[in-house]
């Protein structure tokens, strides 16, 4: 079943053309996502660079190779494995916690809510 859609259309100055054009550019979402983003009462958040992507990368890589570490060391059992699983939860927590901060939209203290 689709979802029902409702078109609405707007008339902006050029000027506020421009400015929506750029902050959709700027946080890498489309003008219509900003403007879903705003009307739930968030505030979208500018696309991090090219050194935060590749820092979640490696992150991720490392993440997956304990795992594979914790598995193989449990099959072989030399190794405490409770605490490296351990290490791996805490470490894709931190890789959460990085993303929320550059990636997820903040809560918006605008009044007319």
């Amino acid at each position: 079943m689709m979802k029902q859609r409702i078109k609405k259309q707007f008339w902006f100055s050029p000027q506020e053309a421009k400015e929506l054009k750029r902050k959709a550019k700027l946080c890498g979402i489309t003008e219509t996502a900003v403007i879903r983003i705003l009307l739930r009462g968030y505030e979208p958040r500018e696309k991090p660079d090219a050194i935060f992507y590749d820092t979640m990368r490696e992150l991720s890589a490392i993440g997956n190779n304990i795992n594979q570490l914790a598995a193989k060391a449990n099959a072989l059992g030399f190794i405490d494995t409770p605490m490296l699983k351990n290490e791996a939860l805490r470490w894709h927590k931190l890789q959460a916690a990085i993303e929320r901060e550059y990636l997820r939209p903040e809560k918006s203290n605008l009044k007319w809510q």
